[in-house]
């Protein structure tokens, strides 16, 4: 079989009914020779953990990646055993990925704000506690522990990810983690932006800089897709992150503030409850395409399944090591890998 290992999906892509749903896509990724399934986390039906178990128990060769779960919601002995476990398990095929988070949402449910120094400081500690030591009396940024310790016994060289938006945190991704999963609607500009300051931080830091994986997160939503469901897993899901932080993407793509502006101060979007690429209607989402310009939405892979698996491709001439076909099931994206398989 013929297996990409440049080419990845998110699993339970969007609002999933039920989280069973990714029993089938990790068995439809793997027949589809993708070479690494993506995780993220939701404090609903997608707690991580769970999910990478189950992605285990269905697969023989896909990675199984979490992107992301974060650093402080769990104890360090507990996150450090669940990555051991899907370690071993996996015989080698789990990363475990972290993220900053959400800054609006861990306010309003009372988790403490991320930091870059507590992300370092805690892959640190994941990293001494998989090769078996005991850490003793640590009081860093991460934390403070009078004993951590597994197993003396381990010798688990398992890989961590980290999704990274700002330069702080790719800086952070190059120096001290080995996968950095970028976000979607990254213009090609910001694309070879950040697959530059991965590799320059791994190179300060003394490490090879081929050694760090970028994985470009990028919509695929070609035309054999249904145009209502198009709608929702592009202008809804850009509209959702524009209503989450969408100063952080507008400066992170040098867009033009103004139109962000003018996007919240609509009266839609403004009195809108809840994330609009889940319970806005069609006709809602034709009107906020209105409010969203082409160039925003042009960073995705769309059209024939030849044009997608061009687009695609185009993404690791950038630069880019990886690209996680985003917004899209395994069964959507088989015409553009099977194209792609064909380039």
């Amino acid at each position: 079989m013929t297996t990409f290992p440049e080419l990845g999906f998110y699993t339970l892509a969007g609002a999933p009914q039920s989280p069973r749903a990714l029993l089938g896509e990790v068995r439809q990724g793997e027949a589809l020779g993708l070479g690494a399934c993506f995780i993220s986390e939701r404090y609903n039906i997608k707690e991580a953990a769970t999910l990478s178990g189950a992605a285990a128990a269905v697969s023989d060769n896909i990675r199984i990646i979490t992107a992301a779960t974060n650093h402080n919601t769990r104890h360090p002995l507990v996150t450090a055993s669940y990555a051991t476990t899907m370690h071993y398990m996996t015989s080698g095929r789990f990363c475990l990925g972290l993220g900053r988070g959400i800054a609006p949402m861990q306010d309003a449910y009372g988790i403490e704000r991320i930091t870059t120094a507590q992300m370092e400081d805690f892959a640190g500690l994941m990293r001494r506690l998989w090769q078996g030591e005991t850490i003793l009396n640590h009081d860093g940024p991460a934390g403070s522990w009078p004993v951590l310790r597994l197993d003396p016994a381990f010798d688990a060289p398992i890989p961590l990810g980290l999704t990274a938006f700002g330069p702080n945190t790719l800086k952070l991704g190059g120096r001290a983690f080995d996968d950095v999963i970028l976000h979607t609607f990254f213009s090609d500009e910001t694309l070879e932006r950040c697959v530059r300051t991965v590799a320059e931080a791994a190179e300060q830091a003394g490490r090879d800089p081929a050694a760090v994986r970028v994985w470009s997160c990028y919509a695929t939503i070609g035309d054999h897709i249904d145009e209502p469901l198009r709608l929702k897993k592009t202008v809804g899901r850009l509209a959702t992150y524009l209503q989450a932080y969408g100063d952080l993407l507008v400066t992170t793509n040098r867009w033009d503030p103004a139109v962000l502006a003018t996007f919240r101060s609509d009266p839609f979007v403004a009195g809108f409850r809840g994330a609009i690429d889940q319970l806005a209607t069609t006709a809602e989402l034709e009107h906020v395409a209105t409010l969203i310009p082409d160039e925003w939405l042009a960073p995705a892979a769309s059209g024939s399944p030849e044009q997608c698996a061009s687009a695609v491709q185009r993404q690791l001439d950038l630069g880019a090591d990886g690209v996680i076909m985003h917004g899209a099931t395994p069964a959507e994206l088989a015409p553009t890998v099977q194209a792609y398989a064909t380039m």
